[in-house]
């Protein structure tokens, strides 16, 4: 089936969120498949360029808007919607697309559902997370308050009227029903990785003794520093269990809008060199330091974000084969089965986050019998490959009511 489809993009490489590395994923393994991709991103994303070519892939800019409206709360995000509906029309006369998908957040849903009923396209819209709920972690929205529900009203427009949908998990598959989405109508297509990226990770001995972390065990985090992650309970339950294991270290590895709470909780338990915060890394080290780690934690609190979202960290944890331990948030209980992929323990809680690290640190053969259940799980469940294909049926059957349509 050759099709051309148009993907509409908050942002993209070469900027480095998990929702970049996820489109180009996506994008990589769709042309794999044989379809033509086209790229479009907001004006969000930094462009002192119409077009961009990034690692092999083009991308179409979008010029930020300009003017007092663009400055202004509420008329911003009217002004953000009307600046990508002109680029998406244009760009859509351009590589004629058989299908416009957008990806969240529900501002590229608006403008794609504007361009695309005009020039007669099918439109599939894609969920990450709602980004109201993100907006109340960053501080920048109040739960249920004004913008909030304005938010979540748009989203649920988008949602209604958008031909097909598609999410990364159940949990928001499941609070899209709640809105009064048809079942047939969503279709989860999760998180993945590329197990061979991660299968070749080897730990560097002079590496790990030029960052203080000696022969380990070492408990590790690599990612983004928000304050849902949990990362200050993660100080506090390591420190509770360093004395029993004096060759332990904890690894955080990244940056971000809580990182200077983090570096507190460590100043606060007094564990010295026994907590190795190196920032941000480059890219192209990041396995370095996956490498390092014998156990990842993700701490993450309990609250609306968490509990519907997968998080992709624990997916690269697993296909490096490393033992994971997780808080029991739904994001979570989707990719960890307790005791079997990895330990799940009570969300917020430190003396079980505590417990988890215990039982793990001190038992190597367990350390390595969840590190190998959970390289199983994502090579049979959670590749790219397997994930992308689920694209295919409904792209299929949007282009063949299109086609019908454009018969009769």
């Amino acid at each position: 089936m050759s099709l051309r489809v148009l993907h509409v993009l908050d942002h993209s490489v070469p900027l480095h969120s998990g929702y970049s590395f996820r489109t180009r994923a996506i994008l990589e393994r769709q042309r794999a498949l044989g379809w033509e991709t086209f790229h479009l991103t907001g004006p969000k994303h930094p462009a002192d360029r119409l077009e961009e070519a990034v690692e092999g892939l083009l991308f179409h800019r979008t010029p930020a808007p300009r003017g007092l409206a663009a400055r202004l709360p509420v008329l911003d995000q009217l002004a953000a919607i009307g600046a990508l509906e002109r680029r998406l029309d244009e760009v859509v006369r351009r590589v004629r697309p058989d299908i416009v998908h957008a990806h969240s957040p529900a501002l590229n849903g608006v403008a794609a559902l504007r361009v695309a009923r005009r020039h007669g396209l099918p439109v599939a819209y894609e969920v990450r997370a709602f980004w109201e709920d993100a907006a109340v972690d960053h501080g920048t929205a109040t739960p249920w308050g004004p913008r909030y529900r304005a938010t979540r009203a748009l989203e649920t427009w988008v949602l209604r009227r958008a031909d097909a949908v598609f999410t990364i998990c159940e949990g928001l598959r499941g609070e899209m029903a709640g809105r009064g989405i048809p079942a047939g109508r969503i279709t989860v297509v999760p998180n993945a990785v590329e197990p061979e990226r991660f299968a070749q990770v080897r730990r560097e001995a002079g590496f790990a003794r030029a960052h203080g972390l000696g022969e380990g065990p070492v408990v590790g985090f690599i990612g983004s520093f928000y304050a849902y992650e949990g990362l200050p309970l993660l100080v506090e339950a390591f420190a509770r269990v360093a004395a029993r294991h004096p060759a332990a270290r904890l690894l955080l590895v990244g940056g971000g809008p809580d990182e200077a709470r983090v570096r507190d909780a460590a100043a606060r338990a007094g564990l010295g060199d026994r907590v190795v915060m190196p920032g941000r890394v480059p890219h192209d080290e990041v396995m370095r330091w996956y490498a390092l780690v014998d156990v990842f934690a993700y701490p993450r609190l309990p609250m609306r974000l968490t509990e519907l979202v997968t998080p992709l960290k624990p997916l690269e944890a697993m296909a490096a084969g490393r033992a994971v331990v997780a808080s029991d948030v739904g994001g979570h209980r989707e990719l960890v089965r307790d005791g079997e992929t990895g330990l799940l323990f009570r969300a917020g809680d430190a003396a079980a986050l505590a417990a988890a690290l215990d039982r793990v640190l001190g038992a190597p053969k367990l350390r390595a019998r969840l590190g190998e259940a959970g390289r199983a799980f994502v090579r049979r469940a959670r590749t790219w490959e397997a994930s992308v294909a689920r694209y295919a049926p409904v792209y299929g059957r949007l282009a063949r009511k299109e086609a019908a349509r454009h018969a009769a």
